[in-house]
């Protein structure tokens, strides 16, 4: 027999690979589906490219690549049987995905097309090449637990500036909020410096996300090394950057040295410690409500109905997923179509965005979250921050295609009016999501909540045991006011005045979109900097009239700003940039111009060859690809801007090449590039929305998308979240289907009895038809 299996495999030996170092061994999911070796036709895995396939695909990737000897596992589930004194127990301490089953594994290698099989272990028959190969597949660590170890915050190492760390004395103190850079006054992307407390702006990243890079300046200006990043700051930690060793490092004193700014880690400890008691009835109610508890639910299965597997802190995924998925645009784009999709896949599925339908959660994680900080590690995540990356991805990966997120864009119309001169300016950006605030003092049961507060304090003073707290009920109507009022614009500079001025803004909605993703603001920062969930419940109506938020344009009456920006302040030093030689080297050691390779290094904002490497691909084509890089601060300044009052710049100059070069360099036309900076005031950020939204040829059609569309909507799904921080506790989601409420918990899915409409963290509405 063993001489008969030998030379049954010696046609198949050249495919046959022992798993080397760094490959991937996907035995615990198919590339296509959901199913693992759990289900009835267990899993193939490859014996080339160690890619897992179930029963349906497998042929197909047979008839595709030719590999003809795969390894089937099978793991057969046998439930365990319990004492009923020990069902009780379970059940009042079951985790959401406690499995309580044995398992028995089976292990064949099988030969295409004939299926014929070898049970595993045979390992005095097989060849000893075959042996190895089978012995290292059956031993290897999952693909996904194997690139665990990888995530963001188990491969950082511990700064060596942490334990020295020189801080200045300069009364430095940092808000809670309402932080900006120091240098352009941008918002997102802030990072602290530790040394110094200078709060600086980071690079910006080709996900629409950063900044100007003036943190890095900081550092090249004061050799100050470490900067945390302010919005990541819990009590468990935050991320830090090492200037000086170019990484995400750990710092294990940054309690400390934020303590030094007023940002006191081990305070917020002590809260949460101290107040477990205090804060634990609302929550463990909350949980009770939101998870219908103590209703029996009838269980639903089928098409639609499918739960998914909480793979530890994944439940924001999940319930993101099946909103997304109760879509007809995304099960359009990525499930109705499904075997062309299957039949023109590429050879490894597991890396293409577009092609993994079907997925299982593990592998979806993986995908979507790689290179992201934040949701590739094993953290609990904000859900509507992950709603906006998949929104973002989707986005970035439909060039050429159907686009299903464009079902939540809609434009925003902005009236900033000078406050002295009463002129205003109306522009247009793109969101996808509207986030009303929570005024607690539009509560309905306002005097029940100060009597609570008189009680609780005096309790707190008294050392006796707290009152049943009172949860806040808000009108919905006040949370929509309240996102209406006008607000004021920090810093703002008049055109009209020629300087800074008082100026306040207000938004309203220029088009409305097919669904509508409504946030409430229910997390917050104390004082204190202790992060804090409101305790609130909102009546949110099943229907919504948004008539009165419709954008109406320039008004009778009404006098425009005039086009003029802020006279530009050109830095005193114009040498040269600094330039990374080593990247400019090493794309110049593969053929293309010295003078390319160096601006295509600037201008991606030394971000390494590979970001450099691609504006080159992009570029190649343009007259001046090989010409020397030349930048406006170190050219003749061109005509005279005299006839501008006190040197204001006229909209209509050319933006700067470094902004052209940033979006050139994401793939989108020059042309179009300059045309959405001059459009925008040179706001990258802006201009970025201002592409997607005005496609070539097609701009006038979706500027006029629903603009006249009667803007009524119909509640049909929302996310609730359970627990103090969105960085932990627990989210599900319920959502009508077929006139029905369905709560997805994890793996379970049910029929709902109460849904809890009140306590939800982000709401979906589908806009009525106008007939």
């Amino acid at each position: 027999m063993a001489a008969d299996l030998g030379e049954l495999l010696v046609p198949y030996m050249p495919t046959i690979r022992v798993p080397r170092t760094g490959d991937r061994v996907f035995k615990s999911e198919c590339a296509f589906s959901f199913d693992s070796p759990e289900s009835e036709g267990g899993l193939y895995v490859c014996m080339n490219t160690f890619l897992g396939f179930g029963r349906e695909h497998v042929e197909r990737h047979y008839r595709k690549t030719g590999q003809s000897v795969y390894m089937h596992l099978k793991r057969h589930v046998k439930e365990v049987s319990f004492p009923l004194w020990a069902v009780v127990l379970l059940e009042l301490n079951r985790d959401f995905n406690g499995e309580d089953y044995e398992y028995e594994d089976e292990a064949k290698l099988v030969i295409f097309p004939d299926h014929f099989e070898i049970p595993l272990p045979n390992i005095e028959e097989l060849p000893a090449l075959v042996t190895i190969a089978c012995d290292a597949v059956l031993n290897a660590s999952s693909a996904y637990k194997k690139q665990e170890p990888e995530s963001w915050d188990e491969e950082i190492q511990v700064s060596r500036h942490a334990r020295s760390l020189r801080q200045l004395d300069n009364g430095v103190r940092i808000p809670p909020s309402g932080w900006k850079c120091q240098k352009c006054e941008m918002r997102e992307n802030l990072w602290l410096n530790l040394t110094d407390g200078a709060v600086l702006c980071g690079k910006w990243f080709f996900d629409g996300s950063g900044g100007n890079g003036h943190a890095l300046e900081h550092y090249r200006e004061t050799n100050y090394p470490l900067a945390v990043k302010l919005d990541t700051i819990t009590p468990d930690g935050a991320d830090v950057y090492s200037f000086e060793e170019e990484e995400a490092v750990l710092d294990p004193h940054i309690s400390e040295h934020l303590s030094h700014f007023g940002i006191d880690m081990l305070q917020m400890q002590k809260r949460n410690g101290h107040h477990t008691d205090n804060n634990a009835r609302p929550r463990v109610s909350e949980w009770e409500v939101i998870q219908e508890s103590g209703m029996k639910l009838k269980a639903v299965y089928g098409s639609g109905y499918t739960g998914v597997k909480n793979l530890g802190n994944s439940c924001y995924l999940g319930t993101v997923m099946q909103v997304l998925f109760s879509i007809p645009d995304f099960q359009r784009m990525y499930v109705g179509n499904l075997q062309r999709i299957f039949d023109y896949s590429p050879l490894d599925p597991t890396q293409d965005f577009h092609q993994q339908k079907g997925i299982s959660p593990r592998m979806l994680k993986a995908l979507v979250s790689r290179g992201h900080p934040e949701f590739s590690s094993n953290r609990q995540q904000d859900a509507h921050e992950f709603l906006l990356h998949i929104i973002n991805l989707v986005e970035r990966n439909s060039a050429g295609s159907e686009n299903p997120s464009d079902v939540f864009r809609f434009l925003v119309e902005e009236r900033v009016q000078c406050c002295q001169t009463r002129r205003v300016r109306y522009t247009q950006r793109v969101d996808y999501c509207i986030q009303l605030p929570a005024p607690i003092e539009a509560a309905t049961n306002r005097e029940e909540l100060l009597a609570y507060e008189a009680k609780r304090k005096d309790a707190e003073e008294n050392m006796r045991a707290p009152p049943e707290p009172v949860r806040a009920r808000i009108p919905f109507t006040a949370c929509l006011q309240a996102f209406t009022e006008p607000e004021n614009v920090p810093d703002f500079w008049s055109s009209a005045l020629q300087a800074k001025s008082a100026g306040v803004k207000t938004s309203r909605f220029a088009s409305f979109p097919e669904y509508l993703i409504v946030q409430i603001k229910k997390f917050t920062f104390g004082v204190d900097w202790v992060p804090k969930k409101l305790d609130l419940a909102i009546d949110v109506p099943d229907f919504l009239d948004l008539n009165r938020l419709r954008a109406t344009g320039l008004q009778a009456g009404e006098e425009e700003l005039p086009d003029l920006m802020p006279p530009i302040v050109l830095p005193e030093d114009t040498r040269a940039p600094e330039i990374d030689e080593a990247a400019v080297m090493q794309l110049a050691e593969m053929g293309f111009p010295l003078e390319a390779c160096r601006k295509a290094v600037y201008y991606t904002g030394n971000m390494g060859p590979e970001m450099a490497f691609n504006w080159i691909i992009a570029h190649m084509e343009e007259p001046d690809f090989a010409e020397p890089l030349t930048l406006p601060s170190m050219i003749d300044p061109g005509p005279s801007t005299s006839d501008s009052p006190t040197g204001a710049t006229p909209l209509g100059n050319s933006p700067p090449e470094e902004s052209i070069a940033i979006l050139t360099s994401m793939g989108f036309p020059r042309t179009h590039s300059i045309q959405a900076l001059k459009a925008t005031n040179n706001n990258l950020e802006r201009a970025l929305d201002w592409i997607f939204t005005h496609p070539e040829e097609e701009e006038s059609d979706f500027i006029a998308l629903s603009i006249c569309a009667f803007p009524g909507y119909e509640l049909f799904a929302f996310i609730s979240h359970m627990g103090a921080s969105t960085m932990s506790g627990h989210y599900v989601c319920h959502i009508k289907k077929e006139g029905r409420w369905v709560i997805y918990n994890d793996h379970k899915v049910c029929l709902s009895e109460r849904p809890p409409k009140d306590l939800g963290y982000v709401y979906f509405y589908h806009r009525l038809s106008s007939s």
